[in-house]
């Protein structure tokens, strides 16, 4: 029910259009494939704070960590000055084997886990609003149960054909102490480019039941450079 509830949170109080798109649906696709492609590198290289907020419902426990992220210029994740308070169950069985479950992923790398039509089907749903800005809507279902990938929706922004949000479930769990992972992240559009600003999950463990965590990216920085100022365009 909880996963259930996520997923639905992901749209609520947002108005959907089911409507045919301005234009073709494909054109709208390949426009998204173009945008995020142009900010592939710019990603890269990148660092940003992150707190992670975690819980065990069941157990009443809590925890959160706080560190500072780190993206190579070959996609490798790194954290370092970690900060955690709380309960150690939550950290070791719940952030820890995220953190874990993260790292792995990254070994693939790019084109196999993009969110593009040579990994996934695209049907469009609709028109939305969210935070203020226009939304073209894809139903997404990925053509192989492939570890990383997800089934759900992908919402690009109307003008930039960048996504602002991703919601779903994971087709295949990274782990076996994990039986089912749904998720909504969230992007906010800067200098025009998509940066990562939430992500919520569920997870259903084998060893500890439901695992709640709540994730926020902040001072994202591409370089060492200053942190991007957030786009006004639009809000």
């Amino acid at each position: 029910m909880k996963v259930r509830a996520l997923l639905l949170m992901a749209v609520a109080c947002v108005p959907v259009v089911a409507e045919a798109p301005s234009g073709p649906a494909d054109a709208i696709v390949e426009n998204y494939c173009v945008a995020s492609r142009n900010q592939e590198q710019v990603l890269k290289a990148a660092s940003m704070d992150v707190d992670i907020a975690a819980s065990l419902p069941k157990l009443q426990k809590q925890g959160r960590l706080h560190a500072l992220r780190h993206i190579s210029a070959l996609g490798r994740i790194t954290y370092e000055r970690l900060r955690f308070e709380g309960d150690g169950t939550v950290k070791n069985q719940v952030i820890a084997r995220y953190l874990t479950a993260e790292a792995e992923s990254q070994k693939e790398q790019a084109p196999s886990m993009a969110v593009t039509p040579a990994n996934y089907k695209f049907k469009y749903k609709g028109r939305g609003v969210l935070d203020g800005r226009g939304t073209h809507i894809f139903q997404v279902v990925p053509r192989q149960k492939r570890q990383g990938l997800f089934r759900g929706e992908v919402w690009i922004d109307t003008a930039t054909y960048l996504r602002v949000q991703e919601s779903g479930y994971l087709v295949k769990n990274p782990s076996i102490f994990l039986k089912k992972v749904a998720f909504v992240r969230k992007y906010e559009i800067r200098d025009g480019i998509s940066v990562p600003r939430q992500v919520q999950s569920v997870v259903d463990t084998r060893l500890v039941g439901r695992a709640e965590l709540t994730i926020d990216f902040s001072n994202f920085s591409v370089d060492g450079q200053k942190a991007l100022a957030a786009d006004t365009d639009g809000q």
